[in-house]
């Protein structure tokens, strides 16, 4: 109930409640006011419409032909600086399952963590059977939506179970998406153009691979915060999983460093600086100096 239901301005405080319900309709307009015209409102009291957090990330997905392949960037910014260069994205839900994480990164992390624990109870509960797919799915939007997107994380979420392969995007807020390709994060839409493209059905696992890299490079060079190496997960319906970790580099520094020739004439060589006085000054302890003996050691309270 808003200011806007008080019987003193004409609302029926005892009226039945049912059908919908307008109480926030001059509340909405007000905001939308605002927002259009920010010069008519004071700075104090000015309202805007929440805007979505930039992610700073470039994760995708896609499903081929016998399973799922995952890609990320491994560049983490903190604002304008790039915090890490070589973080990991893709993370562990259960062993025929991986999803790629996107938003902050304390916030995927142990969202991750805290399913994956979740999952591995349910398996010992189950009978150590395979876990499925949709269940960790239902799991990671049930966790995101009760936090009203205050948990930011966006993820990419692949598995293969008894049902085969299984792409989902999961946004902050809760809601899902089961799809053959997807791509998450601020490089997002230089990724997608890759994939729209050149996705098609059945795909070879080698030609996957290789289209999930070129959609982590599209956005590793149009987005200011994706960068460093691409990261790739195989997710096979066999149950076999393979990593690549670092799988291209392509902005390695190390040959060209290598290659720079630098001037011998600022190191400085022995003797550079002249010795003007030197003194030896024997231990007062004697011949041998200080030894274990002359230590006492004292026992940790405990």
């Amino acid at each position: 109930m808003s200011e806007f239901s008080n019987p003193a301005i004409g609302v029926d405080s005892n009226a039945p409640s049912g059908g919908f319900s307008f109480d926030n309709v001059h509340r909405n307009a007000l905001i939308q006011q605002n927002t259009a015209n920010p010069q008519s409102s004071s700075d104090s009291n000015k309202s805007v419409l929440p805007l979505a957090t930039k992610t700073g990330t470039t994760i995708v997905g896609l499903v081929y032909k016998n399973g799922i392949v995952l890609g990320a960037d491994t560049r983490s910014t903190n604002d304008t600086t790039v915090a890490d260069k070589n973080c990991e994205k893709i993370h562990y839900i259960a062993p025929n399952i991986y999803c790629c994480g996107a938003g902050t990164a304390a916030d995927t992390e142990k969202t991750t963590e805290l399913i994956s624990s979740q999952m591995e109870l349910l398996r010992m509960n189950t009978g150590g059977g395979q876990s499925r797919v949709v269940t960790a799915c239902t799991l990671l939007k049930r966790m995101l939506f009760r936090y009203q997107g205050y948990v930011s994380a966006a993820l990419v979420l692949g598995g293969c179970d008894v049902n085969g392969p299984h792409l989902y995007q999961i946004y902050p807020h809760g809601s899902t998406g089961k799809l053959p390709f997807t791509t998450m994060g601020s490089g997002s839409l230089a990724a997608m153009a890759v994939f729209e493209a050149d996705y098609r059905d059945d795909l070879e696992e080698e030609d996957a691979v290789r289209l999930v890299q070129r959609a982590i490079l599209a956005g590793v060079f149009n987005d200011l915060g994706s960068g460093s190496n691409v990261d790739t997960c195989v997710i096979r319906t066999d149950g076999s999983v393979a990593m690549g970790r670092n799988g291209i580099k392509p902005n390695e520094v190390k040959p060209l460093r290598d290659a720079v020739r630098r001037s011998d004439a600022l190191n400085m060589r022995k003797g550079t600086t002249a010795v003007l006085k030197s003194t030896f000054a024997r231990s007062k302890g004697g011949v041998g100096g200080v030894t274990l003996a002359d230590v006492t050691v004292t026992a940790m309270e405990t």
